[in-house]
């Protein structure tokens, strides 16, 4: 009789656990790297989204976004993003007052759903504004 009882509860708690894991967030973003290209140190500032969907069962909440350095700032939605929505991140890249040449910089994004954290990337190549205005001149 306690071996039928034992089992009993065992299958309970493996079908509670197997339908808790059905109703689970998901994050699908459209692409996850976005290259600026070159741009002038004139132009510091440059700005992109990144789409996503929520393509889970449940709301998706983001919890996090954080920039690798303090040139890279991510925004986005606070409110919960339901079953089938979309949605996006925006990120400004501020190279005023940074070197040019080639960067590539990420955004961790920590959420409630799987996966719980995606990484983003941007990247692109600012030039020097003295070899833009002699390049403009010949």
């Amino acid at each position: 009789m306690k071996k039928i009882l034992l089992l009993t509860l065992i299958m309970l708690v493996n079908i509670n656990l197997a339908m808790a894991q059905q109703n689970t967030a998901s994050i699908k973003f459209e692409k996850t790297l976005h290259n600026f290209g070159e741009f002038s140190e004139n132009e510091p500032i440059q700005t992109c989204a990144f789409k996503f969907t929520n393509v889970g069962t449940a709301p998706l909440i983001i919890n996090q976004a954080i920039g690798s350095c303090g040139c890279t700032i991510p925004t986005y939605t606070k409110t919960p993003i339901r079953p089938g929505e979309k949605g996006e991140i925006k990120v400004t890249y501020k190279g005023k007052g940074l070197y040019p040449g080639h960067f590539k910089k990420s955004i961790t994004i920590r959420t409630n759903g799987d996966p719980s954290m995606v990484r983003l990337y941007i990247e692109g190549t600012m030039t020097d504004s003295q070899q833009q205005s002699e390049a403009e001149k010949k």
